[in-house]
C-alpha cells in the first residue's frame, strides 16, 4: 500500500471499450498512479481501460480483454472494508498482473498470506531476479525499483514461486505455477523503476499476446463521432486559452463540428508576456471560428487584492472566471456544451476521480464542471489522456509543433508564481522575468529538452548591491523539470552557465529583482508549481 493513493471509485463509461480493438483493463484499487498503468499500456499500442475494482466478472466477459492488471492501493488487503475484487474474475482464464496491493489481492485470493511488514519500504530499492523467465525478458539481472507498501506476501504455498526480491522483500515478483498470473510488489509504472516500462511491456506483448495496433488516429476518429452524435446541432463553446489543452480540444471540436463552434478567450491580467496577442494570433490562423475575446484584467485584480492564500486565489480566479465566462456565454446562442482541455492528472491532484474523496493537493478550476446554473453540459474530450498523448493528438490533428511542445501553464496564471499578494506591479516584474527564462532556454536549446519551466516570484525581499547603492528588492525562483508524466519529475540539471545568464538577465534588466534562486526539488515531495 502506498501514502499517496486515492480510495477506489468509478471511473469511466465502459461503453466506450472498442469491440475491434485488443484490450487490457487495469482495476482500479485506489492508487493515484493508476492512471500511469494505462499510459504505460498505450504506449504499447495497446488500447487500456481503467474499470471499478469490483467490475462483475459478467461485465469482464463481455470486454473480452486480452488481460487484467491490478492498481496499487491505500487499504490493508485483511482490512475491513478493503476493496475486493469479484472473485468469479480468477475463473476467466485471462491473463492477470498484481502491482502492490494488487499483487496482495492475487495472491491471496489464490491461497498466500499477506501480513504486515517487518519493515515498510518507501522510495527506490535493489531487486534482483533469481528466477528469470517471459515477465523478465530483455532485462538485467539487478534493477533499481521504486517500492510503497507497509503490507507483503507471505508464505507462498504451492500456488506461487518467487522471480525477484529485495533485501527486506523475498517476494518483490512471483508467478503462478500454472497461470499466467504475476505479482509485482514495486511500481513499475512510474518513472523510478527501471525497465518499468519493459516489465509491462513483456507483460503486454509476450503475456497477453497483444500486437499492439491502436493508435491515436483511431481515438481521434472515436472521439468525432462520439462529440457529432452527442451534440446533434447544437452549438459548444470552448474556452480557450492558447495552451497545448485548450488548443487541441479546439481543433479536434472544430474538426467534429466546424461553424457549430464557438471560443471564448478571457484575458484575466495573469497571462505571460505577449500571450493575449499570440492567442488571437494563432486563432486566426488554424480555426476559421467564432472568436470572442473578453479584456476582464481590472476585475480579476480587483477581486485578488490583499489576497495571499494559494487556494483562496484559485477559488478568486474560478470564480470571477465561472462569472465572466457565463456573462460573455449568455450573448452565444443555441450554446448547449461547454468543453474544458481537463487531463487526467488535474483531476487525480484535485481529488475528482473517486467516490470517496481523494486528498486534494491543489484545486483547478476547470476541473468538476461549472456550476449547474449555468446551464452547459460538459464536453472533456482529453479526461482520460496525459500530456504526451494530448501532444500526439495535436500533432495528428495538424496543429504547429510550435504550439504543441508549449510548456504547460496553469489555469490561474501567473497568479498561483506570484507568491503572496497579486499586484499589477508584482506581476510586471514576473512576466518580465519569466520571459527571460524561457527565450534563453529556447536559445541554448534546452527548450524542449525540460516539460516545463518558469520563474516565481517570492513575497521576500533580500539586501543586494547595485553601483554603488544599497537595494533591498525581491528574490525570483527558477524552476525546470525533466518528467514524462507530471505525476512524478526531477529537477532539470539546466548548465551552470545558462543559469548564470538568466540570473544575469534578470538582475540586469529587470527592476526588482536583485537575487536568482534555481528550485532542486523533485516530485514527490514538492509538486511543479509552488502554489
Amino acid at each position: 500500500m502506498t501514502g499517496t493513493e486515492t480510495q477506489p471509485g468509478d471511473h469511466v463509461e465502459l461503453d466506450t471499450v472498442p469491440v475491434d480493438e485488443e484490450v487490457v483493463l487495469v482495476f482500479d484499487f485506489g492508487s493515484q498512479t493508476a492512471q500511469l498503468i494505462a499510459r504505460r499500456v498505450r504506449e504499447q499500442n495497446v488500447f487500456c481501460q481503467i474499470v471499478r475494482h469490483d467490475l462483475s466478472a459478467e461485465r469482464v466477459k463481455e470486454l473480452n480483454p486480452k488481460g487484467i492488471i491490478f492498481s496499487g492501493g491505500p487499504a490493508s488487503v485483511y482490512g475491513d472494508g478493503a476493496p475486493q475484487p469479484d472473485p468469479a474474475i480468477f475463473d476467466l482464464d485471462i491473463p492477470m498482473l498484481g502491482i502492490c496491493y494488487g499483487m496482495q489481492v492475487l495472491c491471496r485470493y489464490l491461497g498466500s498470506d499477506v501480513i504486515p511488514g517487518n519493515s515498510r519500504e518507501f522510495g527506490r530499492t535493489t531487486c534482483r531476479v533469481h528466477e528469470p523467465n517471459e515477465f523478465f525478458a530483455k532485462l538485467p539481472e539487478e534493477l533499481t525499483v521504486w517500492m510503497s507498501h507497509g503490507d507483503q506476501v507471505d508464505n507462498l504455498d504451492s500456488q506461487f514461486i518467487s522471480l525477484a526480491a529485495t533485501s527486506s522483500c523475498p517476494y518483490a515478483a512471483v508467478k503462478h505455477r500454472s497461470r499466467p498470473i504475476f505479482g509485482l510488489q514495486f511500481h513499475p509504472e512510474v518513472t523510478h523503476t527501471d525497465f518499468g516500462g519493459q516489465l509491462l511491456s513483456n507483460f503486454v506483448r509476450r503475456v497477453c499476446g497483444c500486437h499492439g495496433t491502436w493508435r491515436i488516429s483511431s481515438l481521434i476518429d472515436r472521439e468525432i463521432d462520439s462529440i457529432r452524435e452527442r451534440v446533434g446541432k447544437s452549438r459548444v463553446i470552448c474556452g480557450l486559452s492558447g495552451g497545448v489543452d485548450s488548443s487541441v480540444v479546439a481543433a479536434l471540436l472544430y474538426r467534429a463540428l466546424g461553424s457549430q463552434l464557438s471560443c471564448i478567450f478571457v484575458d484575466n491580467g495573469m497571462l505571460r508576456k505577449g500571450e493575449a496577442e499570440a492567442v488571437r494570433s494563432q486563432f486566426q490562423e488554424h480555426f476559421k471560428t467564432d472568436l470572442h475575446v473578453v479584456d476582464a484584467r481590472q476585475r480579476f485584480l480587483g477581486e485578488l487584492a490583499g489576497v495571499t492564500d494559494p487556494q483562496q486565489k484559485r477559488k478568486i480566479i474560478g470564480k470571477v472566471f465561472i462569472d465572466v465566462f457565463r456573462s460573455e456565454a449568455e450573448s452565444i446562442e443555441d450554446a448547449r456544451f461547454l468543453a474544458q482541455g481537463t487531463l487526467y492528472p488535474d483531476v487525480i491532484e484535485s481529488g475528482a476521480n473517486a467516490d470517496g474523496p481523494a486528498e486534494t493537493i491543489k484545486s483547478h478550476h476547470n476541473v468538476g464542471g461549472l456550476p449547474e446554473e449555468l446551464g452547459f453540459e460538459l464536453i472533456e474530450p482529453l479526461r482520460d489522456l496525459f500530456k504526451d498523448e494530448v501532444r500526439k493528438m495535436g500533432l495528428e490533428l495538424g496543429l504547429p509543433e510550435k504550439l504543441i511542445w508549449r510548456h504547460p501553464f496553469p489555469g490561474p496564471g501567473l497568479a498561483v508564481r506570484c507568491l503572496g499578494e497579486i499586484t499589477e506591479d508584482r506581476l510586471k516584474i514576473l512576466r518580465e522575468a519569466d520571459a527571460i527564462v524561457l527565450e534563453e532556454l529556447q536559445n541554448a536549446g534546452w527548450y524542449r529538452k525540460v516539460q516545463q519551466a518558469f520563474a516565481v516570484l517570492l513575497p521576500i525581499q533580500t539586501v543586494g548591491v547595485m553601483g554603488d547603492g544599497r537595494t533591498y528588492e525581491y528574490v525570483l525562483a527558477v524552476r525546470a523539470v525533466s518528467t514524462d508524466d507530471f505525476m512524478t519529475a526531477d529537477w532539470s540539471q539546466l548548465p551552470h552557465d545558462l543559469l548564470g545568464k538568466i540570473s544575469t538577465r534578470i538582475t540586469n534588466s529587470v527592476r526588482g529583482v536583485n537575487r536568482v534562486v534555481y528550485d532542486i526539488s523533485s516530485k514527490p515531495p514538492s509538486t511543479i508549481e509552488w502554489e
